[in-house]
């Protein structure tokens, strides 16, 4: 595929397939210069039904996807120096439609989230990243108040604690983010009581936690809100909540991150087409500003340096922002990169 220079990197980029009404062929590659932030696609590595999600081994040289079917699957993939991917296996997540996943800070487990199956899957996994048998699958219950979007459980994001402490899991469906221990040995989840219950039909789909550990924020999908949580031992507890956008129309929002340094969180928001920055350094997240993405369903985003990578799924592209480092507010640079149905970008 070419080789990559000490100035260039390898972003990978997950996309819907024909199998679920998407453009994309599979997992594509890119090299992004470090330097300017530019992006040139290498095209496809793997060539997989609609690997909307992705995500690296913390130590090993592995890339796993989310296969987001009917029958889900996650697949795993070896990943070579110039991005590259050969296929180490597939296994059934027990669920429809996976839409997230995330590997343990140790290494030794995968969890993935089914929306469909309202489940969390895991799976272990051996000394060279390739998963093994599933070793639990559980099944959320319950419904909220959406009867369209709430008639039962979507699971929506897993997010195991950077320290090792446990295992959050987002429910779209049922107002709620479970909370699991996870046993080391076994691979099997626990839940641990009480569950945070969201306001009625709120939709969380997403939480970011802060670097400090001790607080991270969740969207709303379906009231197009922000909720700030502080982390105790006894789970999250709210603190404050505001609006995703400071835009009027459709507001929907996917993604949520703490940028770099910790000062600002941003929040993808589909229908509008921005990303919100809030500031962080007050009782509240306070809205600074508000970035149109130049497309209107910006799924996903990426931290890279400086960088910010935008992926719109009905756009069909990348756009690349650079963040000023005082004011946390994206500018975007260059032109948007072609890129078919994108739901995921990995630097």
């Amino acid at each position: 595929m070419g080789a990559v220079t000490g100035q260039d990197e390898i972003v990978h980029i997950g996309g819907y397939t024909a199998e679920t009404g998407g453009r994309a062929e599979g997992v594509v590659a890119a090299r992004r210069d470090r330097a300017t932030g530019e992006l040139t696609p290498l095209g496809v590595v793997a060539v997989t039904p609609s690997p909307s999600f992705l995500v690296r081994h913390p130590a090993l040289p592995v890339l796993y996807g989310c296969n987001e079917l009917p029958d889900g699957l996650v697949s795993a993939f070896r990943l070579a120096p110039d991005g590259d991917l050969t296929p180490l296996g597939v296994r059934e997540t027990g669920g429809a439609e996976p839409c997230h996943l995330a590997v343990a800070p140790d290494g030794r487990h995968l969890f993935v989230a089914n929306y469909g199956g309202g489940s969390v899957a895991v799976f272990g996994l051996d000394a060279d990243g390739v998963p093994g048998e599933r070793t639990d699958l559980v099944r959320h219950s319950g419904h909220g108040a959406d009867p369209q979007r709430q008639e039962h459980a979507h699971c929506h994001m897993v997010s195991p604690d950077p320290a090792g402490g446990g295992l959050l899991a987002v429910d779209l469906g049922t107002d709620s983010v479970y909370r699991y221990d996870v046993d080391a040995s076994t691979g099997r989840l626990a839940e641990r009581e009480p569950r945070l219950r969201t306001a009625p039909g709120t939709g969380p789909r997403h939480l970011a936690r802060h670097p400090d550990g001790r607080r991270c924020w969740l969207v709303g999908e379906l009231d197009a809100t922000v909720t700030a949580y502080e982390l105790t031992p006894d789970g999250p507890r709210q603190s404050t909540r505001v609006d995703a956008s400071g835009r009027t129309g459709h507001v929907q929002p996917s993604e949520v991150a703490v940028g770099p340094g910790g000062r600002f969180l941003y929040v993808g928001n589909r229908g509008v087409g921005t990303i919100a920055v809030f500031a962080l350094d007050g009782a509240a997240p306070e809205l600074v500003a508000e970035v149109d993405t130049g497309g209107e369903w910006p799924r996903h985003f990426a931290f890279a340096g400086e960088h910010l990578y935008v992926a719109d799924e009905r756009a069909d592209m990348i756009r690349i922002f650079r963040v000023d480092p005082d004011g946390g507010v994206p500018e975007p640079v260059g032109e948007p990169v072609p890129v078919a149905s994108p739901t995921c970008v990995l630097p």
